[in-house]
């Protein structure tokens, strides 16, 4: 069972390999009802969980076990500090070949490695572990002052060192900073794959990054993005294409309004009944859920006018590919 709902199940259910006729395929089909659910869901991956935050402490068992129903077959769980970048190679171990972790300083958290730099040891030895699938999220965010600008761009600087070593592909945040993050990536040369997580710039900016074969992941922010030169346009325009595109849910952040006043009713429309129910049952804005990450698909493949399924197989692949998923 486990191995059809990672393939593409239609595809194995109907080969002669498998079955013999086409009534033995009608027979198996209408016995088994929960191989015929198996087979409506989207096979999605998602890039980015924040799932060590605390919001999930009491019911995490559950959250992954929904996100792997409403078919959402790996996670990848962000660490932004020393400490739940720890935190996300536990939950790897646990569950193991559902669960990857990441080890990233995120820029808010610059400053913790300059107070305590004996920590900077302690992140390194994390992020060599064979279940962290990549460095950060790291980079430059200028809309809170957290840290210091020149104490990111240090604390950046070290992980950009550190992926290169360790060839592990970058997780980029950026916040209101391209040019500066741009300038300090252009000062290194063998650059592993560059993903600009949870994108929320304009259509021009990521023209920029998708220039220097950058990929880009989109999270449920484009049921927020209201502008004419965004998200939205990105995906109308035909500029992101598939092969540069992954998918988050940034949960328990960006929760994905669907009813949101702004949202074009195709896209509205696009999505399913099934992806809906999910989301409604089990998320809200104080906290998303990685099982919303279907109607994010279904959402995108709407305003970029594919299918679903072209959408989440193209994402799952990239995910696949760049980060080395089993």
């Amino acid at each position: 069972m486990e191995q059809q709902k990672q393939g593409a199940p239609v595809v194995a259910a109907t080969s002669p390999t498998a079955l013999v006729g086409e009534e033995e395929v009608e027979e198996q089909l209408d016995i088994d009802d929960n191989m015929k659910h198996c087979f409506e869901n989207l096979i999605v991956i998602d890039v980015g969980a924040n799932l060590t935050n605390k919001k999930y402490s009491r019911d995490l068992d559950s959250v992954v076990q929904r996100a792997r129903d409403a078919g959402v077959q790996k996670l990848m769980v962000h660490g932004t500090s020393v400490k739940s970048s720890k935190e996300a190679l536990r939950l790897s171990r646990i569950y193991p070949d559902i669960i990857y972790s990441t080890a990233g300083i995120h820029p808010h958290d610059s400053k913790s490695i300059v107070e305590e730099p004996s920590t900077w040891f302690d992140f390194e030895h994390i992020a060599q572990a064979p279940e962290c699938v990549a460095v950060g999220p790291c980079g430059l965010d200028y809309q809170r002052d957290f840290s210091e600008p020149d104490v990111q761009k240090q604390i950046f600087a070290k992980q950009l060192h550190l992926a290169i070593h360790l060839n592990k592909p970058l997780l980029i945040h950026e916040r209101s900073a391209q040019n500066d993050v741009l300038e300090i990536l252009d000062k290194f040369e063998n650059l592993p794959p560059v993903i600009i997580r949870g994108f929320m710039g304009t259509a021009e900016e990521a023209l920029k990054y998708l220039d220097r074969r950058f990929y880009i992941s989109l999270t449920g922010y484009l049921c927020k993005d209201k502008s004419d030169t965004g998200v939205r346009r990105l995906l109308d325009n035909g500029t992101l294409p598939l092969d540069r595109l992954l998918v988050e849910t940034d949960a328990p952040f960006m929760y994905p309004n669907t009813r949101a006043s702004k949202l074009p009713q195709h896209v509205k429309s696009g999505i399913t009944e099934r992806s809906l129910l999910y989301l409604h049952r089990y998320c809200t804005f104080q906290r998303n859920e990685p099982c919303s990450l279907p109607a994010i698909v279904e959402m995108i493949a709407a305003f970029m006018k594919k299918t679903p399924d072209e959408v989440a197989l193209a994402t799952a692949f990239n995910a696949l590919k760049l980060f080395g998923l089993s």
